[in-house]
């Protein structure tokens, strides 16, 4: 995409949630089209946010922006706290006169919180409605936000980063719930925000390759096909930077509002938009997942 690398010059957005995973790629590839990017999360420098204390921070995150060809600004923001929400955008609004061009919702929180492998009635339920409050209260808070930059300019993309874009159960009541809101939530929005000319839908990845992804299986990026002998699938993972892509395509795409309300993949609009992973792969989880994970399940179940 070397050749169409400033297609988003002079866009302004915020990725909330660009910690890292796909919040981080999503920054980076809009900065890969010379976008302006507003990098927020809890973790920085001296002061890491994650229950894993993972070692992640907004700072790094903007810094990569920047190396890849846009602007980006690290700014600490807890998405449950209205008060900083509010700041947020007060300050974009003072700092770019205004403009919001894109919002992705990436908040989530919850990995140190879902229970797997327990029935909703077994899990703690402390537990399930924290994961809603930051995975779904803080889409809703960010949003509220940002509508209203975007409702006055008369243009704007919202994007509700999920897992999945299916009705599909995924494997936890709690995550399911929470995944399956989102998207519901860029619908709803949609709905709303049409006649105003701004554009809400939803993007899944497939099966993320994400820092804490190549942490478990004990591999980096340099030798994750390694990590395909704990889990097989995982050979069809991708990483952040693919649905980062994905992100940025439809940034960049003068007839984005037709695909308003939709529930979007990673695979599919790398087949539309022709974009590749960094590796220079176009990895499908849609055909994988239907050629394998399902195949065998059948297979499994007799």
């Amino acid at each position: 995409m070397s050749n169409q690398s400033n297609l988003l010059k002079g866009q302004i957005a915020v990725v909330a949630g660009a910690t890292r995973g796909a919040g981080r790629g999503i920054a980076c590839m809009l900065g890969e089209l010379g976008a302006t990017v507003y990098c927020t999360g809890r973790s920085v420098r001296g002061q890491l946010a994650s229950g894993q204390q993972r070692p992640e921070t907004i700072e790094e995150t903007a810094e990569m922006v920047t190396s890849y060809g846009g602007v980006g600004i690290a700014v600490q923001v807890d998405h449950t706290v209205e008060a900083q929400v509010a700041a947020l955008f007060a300050r974009v609004q003072a700092e770019q006169q205004g403009r919001l061009d894109i919002l992705v919702n990436d908040i989530w929180g919850g990995d140190e919180l879902a229970e797997w492998g327990k029935p909703f009635w077994e899990q703690n339920i402390e537990q399930g409605l924290l994961m809603q409050q930051r995975a779904v209260h803080t889409h809703i808070i960010t949003s509220h936000y940002a509508a209203p930059l975007m409702v006055a300019q008369k243009r704007g993309l919202i994007v509700e980063i999920t897992d999945g874009h299916t009705v599909d159960y995924r494997g936890n009541f709690f995550y399911d719930l929470a995944k399956s809101t989102v998207i519901r939530l860029a619908f709803a929005m949609s709905e709303e925000l049409r006649p105003h000319h701004v554009t809400a839908l939803a993007v899944t990845p497939g099966f993320l390759r994400s820092e804490a992804m190549l942490d478990l299986f004990g591999v980096t990026e340099a030798n994750w096909q390694e990590g395909a002998k704990k889990d097989p699938h995982f050979i069809a993972s991708e990483t952040p930077y693919f649905v980062g892509r994905a992100v940025a395509a439809l940034a960049a795409d003068p007839k984005v509002a037709r695909k308003s309300s939709q529930a979007l993949s990673s695979w599919d609009l790398s087949v539309e938009y022709g974009f590749s992973d960094l590796d220079g792969q176009q990895p499908h989880w849609g055909h994988y997942f239907a050629t394998h994970v399902i195949v065998e399940s059948d297979v499994f179940r007799g």
